[in-house]
């Protein structure tokens, strides 16, 4: 592959293993009003601030139909299907199953405008009430926003990188950086002074947005290494004192109006399909964080199609309304929140910053979502709480809801495409489940998500007994997020869907199970790693399939199944490939008092284990406690024990110990071969968490970490084996 000028070359040729997917309110307010700061939104509306005219829409609209036709006729001379720079442009990968002309962000927006103008679209708490802004002040909250970076130097192609908990601001904030032509950027908020000086001096950021005193002191931390800096915008609350640079949301906003809107009309104007518009970095589990560069045209035709292979609605046939609270600066909840809102006019309400440490179910109780998404440790843990209640509820109570979930989960895994329930089975849901769905503000939830990692199948099957169906999509950031969906009319339990609209797979190197390394290729492709040529070649092949990393294997109707992730894959001393995963998963399900389990065993004479206990956590941060959860208790005195922290239980308790012993023995017994034993395990003291460092921000396990940190336990597993 040509490395003179970090771009790739090549287009798509055929190939027999490829398999390719086949699919050809109210009166408008004469005055719309626009608040500009967090502050505002504890005291008045955002909707209450300075007075943006009906004049002042039609102004901005009049102004925006040239970009609109210019975008029929794009003009995309490159060969290169990738590239490196943050100013680069590539060749887009149109499939002729779906042939859709790119089109830019803003002509999303300006056509989402037309239909969707008067509705409602971010919704937020104020003083316990909830507010909301319609999409014509939304599309004009991000103008100003555009404006406002253009007068604080906001140059082409460098970011504006956003540190803070979703909210309308992040939203407008996004949009408004697109309109100027900059890059959005999201930074985690756990991120440490150190790793957001690394992603913002990577990424030229030029202004970065923080929406909180803790947030900010990280910036001035590491300010003097990020030369590209010139300001920093403070949203949710006032700086300590004032300082050069530093601005309100609200001072932000007024500098906005000294920049004329033929000014941004004109940057608009230029725009391109295939240019770099977001970028999305990488955990960093296996070396610094890889910035990922999405073109606008990855946005655009993934909110489009990603969704439509969901099931998302335009909200002219039923508005969708969801609850944001994931990470924006994850792909799967900034697809899903942002951009796909804004293609449907769907209505995004905000959850409070706690929402993880418990405040969710009150914010979805109120909302009521028609669809939901959630990491597979978001449902672990509503799983988990439910299992809490009903253990501590009456008798009766709790054998109708075993008997309610036994019912459904039996009737949903022997006919699941079956519309035709027995009466049994809606009885149950009648009186039962239907009541349970309610409580957690799943009552007019259509569609339940989730995506980022692998789900356990005891975490499915229960959900299935609440009559939930989750519906898995499987993608990258590489890919702007699913490149394979489920959906209510698109559903085989256990797999990751089928291809979304105009993308392909193929699978290299197939075994004689069928698994192979999972390739991908279409419009959702990323553009290239930032400043990366040599990781860019290692993902993109010359032909400009995207090499995952993955293993998996379709089946005769086409739905995907991961079995693991290579890198993942455990070699031991023998030669043995051993997928961890599915070995995981069956001491989970085998030992309904394990946390977490993690599989060791690369380059080492046989397989250990490492495991953690089910705790409650800190109501306040989020921590595992010493305290067992009610279910933890329970197989505790189900074995003859009356242990009810954590620490009564490592290294002391002889009666879970054996049961431990004996449930992994049972697993043993259902592996494959020999080699796929688990010979020696230990109980950790703590259950992983974030702030432990075994887990990302999407709570997904980060395996070279858990081996470094417990180095002493895992050596003294294979000391021993020598002795």
């Amino acid at each position: 592959m040509p490395r003179n000028s970090g771009a790739g070359y090549g287009c798509p040729h055929g190939d027999p293993s490829m398999l390719d997917s086949r699919e050809t309110p109210q009166e408008s307010r004469q005055d719309m009003t626009v608040g500009t700061t967090q502050e505002k939104l504890k005291t008045s509306s955002l909707t209450d601030r300075q007075p943006l005219s009906k004049e002042s829409l039609n102004h901005a609209l009049k102004l925006s139909v040239p970009e609109k036709v210019n975008n029929a006729q794009w003009d995309a001379p490159e060969e290169a299907l990738w590239t490196t720079r943050a100013d680069g442009r590539v060749r887009l990968r149109i499939d002729p199953s779906c042939p859709q002309l790119p089109y830019t962000v803003h002509r999303m927006f300006y056509e989402a405008l037309d239909k969707y103008g008067d509705f409602s679209a971010l919704g937020f708490k104020c003083q316990d009430k909830w507010e909301h802004i319609s999409y014509s002040q939304y599309y004009l909250l991000a103008r100003r926003a555009a404006k406002g970076f253009l007068k604080l130097g906001l140059e082409r192609a460098h970011s504006v990188a956003i540190l803070g908990f979703n909210s309308p601001e992040w939203f407008f904030s996004a949009v408004g950086t697109v309109f100027a032509g900059g890059i959005v950027t999201g930074i985690y908020t756990t991120s440490s002074p150190e790793a957001c000086q690394y992603i913002a001096y990577d990424c030229c950021a030029n202004v970065i947005m923080v929406d909180t005193q803790k947030q900010l002191e990280k910036i001035l931390k590491v300010w003097k290494q990020l030369p590209h800096l010139k300001a920093v915008v403070i949203y949710k609350e006032p700086p300590p004192n004032k300082m050069a640079n530093v601005y309100t949301m609200e001072e932000f906003m007024e500098l906005g109006n000294e920049v004329p809107e033929e000014a941004l009309d004109a940057i608009i104007d230029t725009q391109q399909p295939n240019q770099c518009c977001v970028l999305v970095y990488t955990s960093g589990t296996t070396g610094n964080p890889k910035g990922v560069m999405l073109s606008q045209d990855n946005i655009t035709w993934t909110a489009r199609y990603g969704s439509q292979a969901g099931d998302i609605r335009p909200a002219e046939v039923q508005q969708e309304v969801v609850v944001s609270y994931l990470p924006l600066s994850h792909i799967a909840a900034q697809i899903y929140d942002l951009w796909t809102g804004i293609q449907w006019g769907a209505q995004v309400c905000f959850a409070e910053p706690d929402a993880l440490k418990g405040s969710l179910v009150n914010t979805l109780r109120e909302v009521e979502p028609t669809s939901h998404m959630g990491v597979p440790r978001v449902w672990e843990k509503i799983m988990e709480r439910i299992q809490e209640v009903a253990a501590q509820s009456g008798f009766i109570r709790r054998k109708m809801l075993l008997w309610a979930m036994s019912v459904t989960l039996e009737q949903n895994l022997t006919c699941p495409g079956s519309d035709l329930k027995p009466f049994t089975t809606r009885l149950a849901d009648y009186l039962v489940l239907a009541k349970v769905r309610q409580a957690l503000g799943f009552a007019k939830c259509q569609k339940n998500f989730y995506g980022a990692a692998p789900m356990t199948a005891e975490t499915q099957h229960f959900f299935l007994g609440l009559n939930i169906r989750l519906y898995a999509g499987y993608g990258l950031s590489e890919t702007s997020g699913p490149h394979f969906m489920s959906s209510p009319c698109n559903y085989r339990l256990y797999s990751s869907g089928k291809l979304v609209p105009g993308c392909r797979v193929k699978l290299v190197n197939q075994d004689t199970e069928g698994i192979g390394k999972i390739c991908l290729w279409g419009r959702t492709i990323f553009m290239g790693y930032l400043n990366m040529e040599d990781k860019t070649c290692e993902a993109i092949d010359e032909e400009g399939w995207l090499h995952t990393g993955d293993a998996g294997r379709l089946d005769a109707d086409g739905f995907l199944y991961i079995t693991g992730r290579l890198k993942e894959l455990i070699i031991t001393a023998g030669g043995e490939n051993v997928p961890p995963v599915p070995i995981e998963e069956a001491v989970k399900m085998e030992l309904p008092i394990i946390s977490n389990a993690m599989l060791i065993g690369d380059q080492r004479k046989f397989l250990s284990m490492l495991l953690t206990l089910k705790c409650t956590l800190d109501p306040d941060t989020s921590d595992p406690t010493d305290n067992l959860t009610e279910q933890a208790v329970e197989f505790c005195q189900r074995v003859g024990s009356r242990a009810t922290t954590v620490s009564e239980i490592v290294g002391k308790d002889e009666a879970v110990y054996q049961a431990i012993e004996e449930g992994i023995r049972r697993v043993n017994m259902n592996a494959a071969a020999r080699p796929y034993h688990i010979q020696k395990w230990a109980i950790l003291e703590r259950d992983f968490s974030i702030s432990g460092g075994e887990l990302g921000p999407t709570m997904k396990l980060k395996r070279l970490t858990v081996l470094e940190k417990y180095k002493d336990i895992i050596d003294s597993f294979y000391r021993e084996q020598k002795m």
